[in-house]
């Protein structure tokens, strides 16, 4: 099917999934968390700090319901000091789970920040007078001297769907700031997959949302093949995305072409591809590419086209540098539970 389309279905156990498909590929996929699993991204708790970490500058926190928050930046934080936090990023079961003190609340047109005042526009909309018509449209709006940052949803967008998404965000905001006493627990729940295709995905072309419409259409075999580990590229290569307790390792492949040049095209095939692979597969942390061989000279090139990729994916990387038997490492941020974990094979 040609197109973007969004399917909102569920799992067999009734959780909220979400899956993203675009000229008939599957561009993104969301499935809330098993039951047993610890709040996601974005959840908000009234944590208690408890012990610091000596030479790593950070400190562990309780969070309620016996879940560990770990603080990276610590600094003039003692034990037993309590305050807001929020979930930053998934980990490793048995880990600590990573949080930040800096609260945002996001929708779908709208983040708003209440601890870094001043309104602000996305960059991505370039239009001035649309830009101007947003601001006009927030400043109207009482946000209670949060900060507000108006998202490229908002472009084209209905004033009074904007005012409605700021005031629901800032009353939201306002609710868990006036938290400030009491035993740890958590006050704001992560959003669920089919919030988050409404919040994050824009201007579908269609909106499928029955019972068992993933199955209907086709979509769990896309599933099916974003979970294995061989995933063809563009070109007729191919990589092996596999990961390990320390490391995601990555192995690329040129396939059937024995070119000169096959080497360098599949790796850029790969990286080019790496931040939808990665996100369908909820993979991050350190990544190790085990790239076809190719020139040295082709290296910088390489590098670049890994920035450009996650730039324009909307997410972050960080390129460390070649191992001394060539490898790439890269550093991503872990921002969903494993596929593996939310959709087990059956």
């Amino acid at each position: 099917m040609k197109g973007t389309v969004i399917y909102l279905d569920h799992t067999p156990d009734g959780r909220e999934a979400a899956a993203l498909m675009v000229d008939g590929h599957l561009h993104d996929l969301v499935i809330d968390p098993p039951d047993n699993a610890p709040p996601g991204i974005g959840a908000i708790a009234w944590a208690t700090a408890d012990r610091p970490l000596k030479g790593q500058g950070g400190l562990t926190l309780k969070l309620g319901d016996g879940v560990s928050g770990y603080l990276r930046r610590a600094k003039d934080i003692a034990p037993g000091d309590q305050f807001l936090v929020q979930v930053t990023s998934v980990t490793e079961p048995g880990k600590a789970i990573p949080v930040t003190p800096d609260l945002i609340f996001k929708s779908r047109h709208c983040i708003v920040t209440p601890r870094k005042p001043g309104i602000n526009v996305s960059r991505t909309i370039r239009d001035d007078e649309e830009r101007d018509r947003l601001l006009e449209i927030a400043h109207d709006t009482d946000t209670r001297d949060f900060g507000l940052i108006i998202r490229s949803a908002a472009a084209g967008a209905e004033a009074d769907d904007i005012q409605n998404d700021i005031t629901e965000q800032c009353d939201i905001a306002a609710k868990v700031l006036a938290h400030q006493s009491g035993p740890p627990e958590w006050l704001l729940d992560a959003e669920t997959a089919h919030t988050l295709a409404w919040r994050d995905w824009e201007n579908p072309d269609d909106v499928m949302q029955s019972l068992g419409c993933c199955e209907a259409e086709g979509i769990l075999d896309a599933f099916d093949t974003a979970r294995a580990a061989q995933q063809r590229l563009p070109g007729g290569a191919h990589a092996y995305i596999e990961p390990t307790r320390a490391l995601i390792a990555i192995d690329a492949n040129t396939g059937a072409d024995h070119s000169v040049a096959a080497g360098l095209k599949a790796n850029l095939a790969l990286v080019r591809d790496l931040p939808r692979l990665l996100r369908l597969k909820g993979l991050g942390g350190q990544i190790v590419l085990d790239l076809a061989p190719m020139p040295k000279r082709d290296r910088k090139p390489l590098e670049d086209a890994v920035k450009k990729a996650f730039r324009q994916a909307g997410s972050d990387v960080v390129v460390a540098g070649w191992t001394p038997l060539g490898n790439l490492e890269l550093t991503h941020k872990r921002d969903r539970l494993p596929l593996s974990q939310s959709w087990p094979a059956t």
